[in-house]
């Protein structure tokens, strides 16, 4: 399926998702729900196309960007489909990382105006940004400036094949790499997953645990619900099993997102009726990382809810292979979602053989345009309608797809991508620590958590070290990147060239 065969030209995403409903008779549905309160798509329009008006008024012009560094809110919300709607690009920033991160992503994507939460950011470094030195809002500042706005005449006239949004993702050595979308992607995976294996209905309301700035969290609460004029349910704090079932509880969700991490969280509670708690639940889904198979088992005893388990990336931006509704294999991915074609290749390039694990590449028309300010990095995962993953896969006969790890060392956390190459740069400035190596380990739910082997420098053997290198890198890394374990270590295998062998150590850790 491609966008050029069934959108015209001229295609607004924030148009489509936002606005159109108000025309076809939609606009006091509910569009978004939550603590703040309810905003109707026709409320949804009037704030977009204000905030649109005040981003014009502020100088910002067509292909600027517009950085969104905010918890899950109706601002985040009317910030991206705002900025897309007069043509600027949209880039939600991962609140989870530190300051300094977020300065690198201001200066990578040249942002023109930056709206940050102060509890989250250092705004005033951000405004230090070499590049453009941006105009930065908090959230009052914004607020303010575009309620006092009229509204945008219209959406405005961008090409479906515009640039309308960024969003960051991790490379091999921590370093955000910002991923180019256009104005037709949300569009065709909305069509393709949405529509042909989710099946959002006008009536549903999605909660999901993932957040607006992963690729993940974006269409499940967002333009997922969107396409078919359903209600999203937004929540900025952290999804503890406590504010989820909250959540769950005050706004009866019936699609619920979640990721293997959460799931294995919520079920981990003592004394707690699921089955009631989820009542008004008819599907789940998880992606992020590979759902154990002993966890999706779990969850259906003890709610009767099967999960849709899939795979999904911020280059591709959603799930483009998913299990289908009744038809769900535990342990399995699922198959291919309509409108994306899969190939599994061995080392050569050639395809596998049925069965033979390999890379897996994807063709789709939801496909990143490219990395920002990334050529070499772009060429790397692009080959012409094929998207490189790093994923490695096999088919069974049955057609059916098994997640067999990453072409590369990079770890799923909690459904976030960690590099060990950063957390090891972090833990090898601990002035204790000669040497670091850094591989992913499976919990007692099979999820994957960070270990780190660490060898000392000779005058520093004694001590409480991995309490100590803990409380080090939580100081200067995000939560999630932080090592679960500490193994120390009297030297650590290599090459015969000095190269750390990574392998041998997962097998030591037996993931």
């Amino acid at each position: 399926m491609r966008a050029a065969d069934q959108l015209p030209e001229i295609f607004n995403a924030a148009e489509w998702f936002v606005g159109r409903h108000r025309l076809q008779g939609r606009g006091e549905k509910p569009a978004l729900l939550g603590d703040e309160g309810t905003l109707t798509f026709a409320q949804l329009d009037d704030a977009v196309r204000q905030f649109a008006q005040g981003l014009i008024n502020a100088g910002v012009h067509a292909g600027d960007r517009v950085a969104l560094i905010l918890p899950d809110s109706q601002l985040l919300s009317i910030g991206f489909w705002g900025s897309i709607a007069m043509g600027a690009v949209a880039v939600p920033v991962n609140t989870l990382l530190k300051p300094a991160d977020h300065l690198t992503i201001i200066d990578n994507c040249g942002a023109h105006v930056v709206i940050a939460d102060p509890s989250l950011t250092d705004l005033d470094l951000l405004g230090s940004a070499a590049a453009g030195s941006p105009i930065v809002w908090n959230p009052a500042q914004a607020l303010a400036i575009w309620q006092a706005c009229p509204r945008l005449a219209q959406y405005k006239p961008t090409h479906r094949d515009d640039m309308a949004f960024f969003l960051y993702s991790s490379g091999t050595t921590g370093e955000p790499k910002g991923v180019v979308h256009l104005q037709h992607d949300m569009w065709a995976s909305a069509h393709t997953y949405g529509q042909a294996v989710l099946q959002v209905k006008a009536e549903d309301r999605c909660l999901s645990v993932a957040k607006l700035f992963f690729a993940y969290g974006l269409g499940n609460a967002q333009y997922l619900p969107f396409h078919v004029g359903a209600a999203a349910i937004l929540y900025g704090g952290r999804p503890t099993p406590e504010a989820v079932f909250a959540q769950v509880q005050a706004h009866q969700p019936t699609l619920f997102f979640g990721v293997p991490t959460a799931y294995a969280n919520l079920l981990a509670q003592k004394d707690v009726d699921l089955r009631t708690i989820f009542s008004s639940v008819h599907r789940c889904v998880s992606a992020g990382e590979s759902l154990p198979g002993p966890l999706l088992q779990r969850w259906q005893e003890q709610t009767g809810l099967e999960i849709l388990d899939g795979i999904g990336s911020t280059e591709i931006v959603h799930i483009f292979i998913s299990n289908r509704i009744g038809k769900t294999r535990a342990g399995s991915t699922g198959v291919a979602v309509p409108g994306y074609d899969l190939r599994i290749v061995d080392d050569t390039g050639a395809d596998a053989s049925r069965g033979e694990l390999g890379e897996l590449l994807v063709r789709g028309d939801s496909t990143m345009a490219m990395y920002w300010r990334k050529h070499e990095a772009t060429k790397a995962t692009l080959r012409g309608e094929w998207i490189r993953t790093g994923d490695r896969y096999y088919q069974d006969e049955d057609g059916y797809y098994y997640h067999g790890g990453r072409s590369d060392d990079m770890l799923k956390v909690g459904g976030i991508w960690v590099s060990p190459v950063e957390v090891e740069g972090v833990i090898i400035a601990h002035p204790a620590v000669l040497e670091c190596a850094v591989v992913g380990e499976q919990d007692t739910d099979g999820l994957t958590k960070v270990r780190a082997y660490v060898t000392l420098r000779p005058e520093q053997q004694d001590g409480d070290w991995p309490s100590e290198i803990k409380m080090f890198t939580k100081e200067r890394l995000a939560a999630y990147k932080c090592p679960r374990w500490v193994t120390i270590v009297a030297e650590l295998p290599k090459t015969a060239t000095g190269k750390i062998q990574r392998y041998i150590l997962r097998q030591q850790s037996g993931s």
